[in-house]
């Protein structure tokens, strides 16, 4: 018999409004990747929550390694050796490396043989040591706000590492991530379960199940499906049991019937906050009824392009025409009245106001206006009221419908109620950017068919992706960025996929 190393036994978390999971078994054994797969909102991240102390069951046991446990906060589990990395990363953005992997168990030293101080320097080195042996490959000394995405993730594994863990719990690992960067990733996870250490990996991702894990513990609105050999189970099945239905891999989509021209990007330049232009002499132009995507590896200026045309970065040259009327000094607000609805790639830090309630949050563009306002006056009635029908249509899940706090919903759940907010307003433009990171293949494929359905009604559409199989399923037009330039523009149908990986590499030139 295998050796179970985590058993979590009868499982029940209700919060107000919603069972978070019901009557939940799972075993995990020593050694093994075992994956927790399901929709957003389906209780994955609750279920290891409560592994990890932060939450406490309402009924069920757990046991760790055979001896039932009451794990009644992080600290208790980082003494049974139980380590978690975030969805959302929990550091000290102006400490460095260092001090965040230390910080509540910093080592003691005496300064000038008395004085009690913090070992940073022989902590470095332990953490030096480790980084070097999981090749994960961090400078101790760089300060958190200097780094990006990925390396903060390995400063989180980091800490586990540190905390001397053998259980490692993953949320959502490769929600923020590129795709060469989940490439990396998914090495260091191997490299770990390699090294004796168990893993829990909590994800929605069909593809990155396949590639690591042993097992898979399927949910689907808080209750346990099934749990599967990885092996021997096909995507399709995995994703129809997650989402409850059979789910569609392919996109229907209609021939185009391109209108008039709606954006024309004339010559733009855009530096960024060094000095440096990340964004130099672009110019295309997108139509109504036309979803012109934009590829390109992370970095290459996709970002700071829309976040030009709406308005959030200043421009140093160029002009932006919008229906025939420029709108290159107008302010963020300006533009979206003139009519630009925008999806943006950080949801929590630019889409959203997280501890506002969701009512408050579909609002948040036209608070101003009746029926939201009148005289003056905010009129919570309409809020609700708006909100509730939102929440119906654009199957919005939330424990307390328009009430509730934005920041205790799921990230999946957070991009719907952006998604509507921003096709509900009245724009001729609509910019998406990384519309479906993070979310799970039923939400995929509703905010596919959202993106298709305003293309279909006229509306022109610009779609700024990482993932090349999102942009080759939905785009008519296909503008690839290189280094800041845009290096190519081509009608989809006449691109291969092959041929769009060459341009963003920068292998092809005109």
């Amino acid at each position: 018999m295998d050796e179970y190393i985590v058993e979590m036994r009868h499982i029940t978390k209700r919060f107000p409004g919603v069972v978070a999971n019901a009557d939940v078994s799972i075993s995990v054994k020593k050694g093994e990747i075992y994956a927790i797969l399901g929709e957003n909102g389906a209780g994955k991240s609750t279920l290891m929550s409560m592994l990890f102390g932060m939450y406490e069951p309402d009924e069920g046991e757990i046991f760790i390694r055979g001896q039932r446990v009451k794990i009644e906060s992080p600290a208790h589990a980082t003494k049974l050796n139980i380590g978690m990395v975030h969805q959302h990363f929990k550091l000290v953005q102006n400490y460095t490396v260092t001090e965040n992997i230390v910080l509540g168990m910093e080592p003691r030293a005496n300064f000038l043989g008395f004085l009690p101080s913090v070992d940073i320097k022989n902590s470095q080195k332990k953490i030096s040591e480790l980084s070097s042996r999981y090749r994960l490959e961090v400078d101790p000394a760089k300060k958190i706000e200097d780094m990006g995405v990925s390396a903060r993730q390995r400063v989180e594994i980091l800490k586990m590492l540190y905390r001397e863990a053998e259980i490692l719990i993953f949320d959502e690992p490769t929600a923020v991530l590129t795709p060469q960067e989940i490439e990396y990733l998914l090495e260091i996870i191997r490299g770990l379960r390699d090294s004796g250490k168990t893993i829990i990996l909590i994800t929605h991702k069909l593809e990155e199940i396949k590639q690591v894990a042993d097992r898979c513990a399927i949910l689907c609105r808080g209750k346990l499906v099934d749990v599967l050999d990885v092996e021997t189970t096909s995507t399709k099945t995995m994703a129809n049991l997650m989402v409850g239905r059979e789910v569609s891999f392919t996109t229907e989509k209609a021939p185009a019937n391109f209108g008039e021209e709606v954006l024309n990007v004339q010559e733009l330049c855009v530096e960024n906050q060094d000095g440096l232009a990340v964004v130099k002499d672009v110019s295309f132009s997108v139509r109504g009824g036309e979803i012109f995507a934009v590829a390109g590896v992370s970095g290459n200026g996709q970002v700071e392009l829309a976040d030009a045309i709406t308005g959030m970065l200043d421009i140093s040259s160029g002009r932006i025409v919008l229906k025939g009327r420029d709108i290159t000094k107008m302010s963020v607000r300006e533009r979206s009245l003139e009519g630009i609805s925008y999806i943006p790639e950080d949801r929590q830090e630019v889409g959203l106001v997280l501890d506002f309630d969701l009512a408050e949050n579909l609002a948040l563009k036209t608070y101003f206006k009746e029926p939201f306002c009148k005289k003056g006056k905010l009129q919570r009635e309409a809020f609700v009221e708006y909100g509730d029908r939102l929440i119906d249509e654009y199957d919005i899940r939330s424990g307390q419908g328009a009430g509730t706090i934005v920041r205790s919903m799921s990230g999946g759940n957070q991009q719907k109620a952006i998604v509507a907010r921003e096709i509900e307003l009245p724009s001729d433009l609509m910019i998406f950017v990384q519309p479906t990171r993070g979310l799970d293949i039923g939400a995929i494929e509703n905010i596919h068919s959202q993106i298709l359905a305003q293309r279909d009604a006229g509306r022109a559409i610009l779609l700024i992706s990482l993932e090349l199989d999102e942009i080759i399923e939905l785009a008519d037009t296909i503008g690839v960025m290189y280094n800041g330039e845009m290096r190519k523009i081509a009608s989809a149908d006449t691109l291969t996929k092959e041929q769009v990986g060459e341009y963003m590499m920068g292998v092809k030139a005109e």
